[in-house]
């Protein structure tokens, strides 16, 4: 039975869904990080040290995910995530030693959360848009900020009134109730049903050919595999871009409520500027996503990276000026702008290696941008350690900006794949 509007909407409320459980359970370890000190009296290090090495995990398993995302498609990527991420929730309250700690809120929550986050959705999902990529893709992982304003409050109630092992449990099996089921729903391409992308009809025989937005056949027509892909420039450039991208999202997120109260803020102005973060997040990445349809992912990331440039510049002038316009500004400028990259990160790589192999190769790009996410925070805080301060750390989070927006500008998608906003050149030129 035909639908009365596009399957690919209904793919798009899945993600929604999946990304505002699936993502926020990873963030939860922050909340789980306080009650599992105060039980086991670990030093803070190795208890951290649980989170940083899901980031391994992460990024070991990004090219595995994609290539199997290639193999079998998204169901079975999506299932394989919520049984590594509910088995991990489920098994945590059985921690003991540290080691313990490591496998599951780690390995398994940290390696589920790649099928079920950013990089797993970013697989599959920009095969059913073209027209309308970008603005599908801001509101399927608009879920995020949605997911942090309710399932996080949530599970900081349930650790306040049973514990951190019953939140965990309760977390698990809310990933398995919730995500199991709906995740049966996905597909990986419009094709597959007998659909068009964006719900388009099928052209009738002897009918006009639709305009294409391919600008540069010759690249397009490549069969792009893993190896080919390398041998680019543009893979390198769009590497090293999501990289910073992620280097200058992390950092910011991580350190910017420690800054807050070190120059003088309450804890409560603290905590409400990294939930507003979120909250404009929803806004932003919908607005942007739709925004790169009209003029072309390049520009989109570049104003994203703009933004964490600004959120950085006001972080670095609040040391000198501690006032609560500048605190706002670095709050908008890093949710409503910085939170825009997300919604153009699966595109950029689809219109320029689109393909067979292309969960393969954006799962191994993926490894990069994880490697910027961990470094970010890392490197933030040794400068903190030698410097005194974070000046040093935030004016290379400003030039970091700089290079992520560079980079992907010098990939230049826009110039194999033009967005629909841009189409009416195209006709043009034909």
């Amino acid at each position: 039975m035909r639908l009365p509007f596009f399957y690919g909407w209904v793919v798009v409320a899945v993600t929604f869904v999946t990304m505002a459980i699936g993502v926020n359970a990873r963030t939860a370890f922050s909340l789980f990080f306080p009650p599992i000190i105060s039980e086991f009296g670990w030093e803070r290090g190795v208890t951290a040290g649980a989170f940083s090495f899901g980031f391994v995990a992460s990024g070991v398993a990004s090219p595995l995910i994609g290539r199997l995302m290639d193999r079998a498609g998204p169901r079975a990527v999506m299932e394989l995530g919520v049984a590594l991420m509910a088995g991990g929730l489920l098994l945590a309250p059985l921690t003991s030693q540290p080691w313990h700690l490591y496998l599951t809120l780690g390995v398994m929550v940290g390696a589920g959360s790649v099928c079920l986050g950013y990089s797993g959705q970013s697989l599959f999902l920009p095969n059913w848009f073209i027209r309308k990529r970008g603005f599908a893709i801001g509101i399927a992982f608009a879920g995020v900020g949605i997911g942090s304003m309710t399932l996080l409050p949530w599970v900081q109630h349930m650790i306040e009134q049973t514990g951190w092992r019953t939140a965990c449990t309760a977390m698990g099996l809310t990933i398995l109730i919730v995500l199991a089921p709906i995740n049966l729903l996905l597909h990986k391409r419009p094709e597959d049903l007998g659909l068009q992308p964006d719900g388009d009809a099928t052209p009738a025989v002897g009918a006009a050919k639709p305009v294409s937005n391919i600008v540069d056949p010759a690249w397009a027509s490549t069969d792009w595999t893993l190896a080919r892909a390398v041998a680019t420039a543009r893979f390198w450039w769009i590497a090293f871009g999501y990289f910073c991208g992620l280097y200058i999202w992390y950092s910011v997120q991580v350190h910017q409520t420690k800054f807050l109260l070190d120059i003088g803020f309450s804890p409560s102005i603290a905590v409400w500027a990294l939930g507003a973060v979120s909250l404009l997040g929803i806004p932003g990445q919908i607005l942007l996503g739709h925004v790169s349809d009209r003029i072309g992912r390049e520009w989109v990331w570049a104003i994203s990276c703009a933004g964490f440039a600004i959120c950085f510049s006001a972080l670095i002038a609040l040391k000198y000026q501690p006032s609560l316009w500048l605190v706002w500004l670095m709050v908008f400028t890093q949710g409503a702008l910085g939170y825009g990259l997300t919604s153009i990160m699966g595109a950029v790589v689809f219109e320029i290696f689109q393909g067979r192999h292309q969960g393969s190769i954006f799962g191994t790009i993926m490894l990069a941008a994880l490697a910027g996410g961990a470094a970010g925070p890392w490197l933030t805080g040794l400068l903190y350690d030698r410097a005194g301060d974070y000046t040093l750390a935030f004016a290379i989070g400003i030039l970091v900006s700089l290079l992520s927006a560079l980079s992907v500008w010098r990939a230049s998608p826009g110039k194999v794949r033009a967005v629909a906003g841009r189409l009416h050149r195209l006709r043009t030129t034909n």
